[in-house]
């Protein structure tokens, strides 16, 4: 069983994967790094990082949320 810790630190963890999934900081940079846009370079690194999150939360509280408390 989750301590209510794990509840609020995997809540944040995936508040943080949402909010920054959009780079809108980088709206209208035409920066261009190894041939591609820097905000490309951004969704690759994310999607990374939330693959890395995701396989976390699998490991270690799957089933956060859904399992009922004795």
């Amino acid at each position: 069983m989750a301590s209510n810790l794990d509840r609020y630190a995997w809540g944040v963890v995936f508040l943080a994967l949402i909010v920054l999934a959009v780079p809108w900081f980088l709206w209208g940079d035409s920066r261009v790094v190894a041939g591609l846009p820097v905000w490309l370079w951004w969704h690759i690194g994310w999607m990374g990082l939330a693959s890395i999150a995701f396989w976390l939360f699998s490991r270690r509280a799957w089933g956060l949320w859904i399992e009922g408390t004795p």
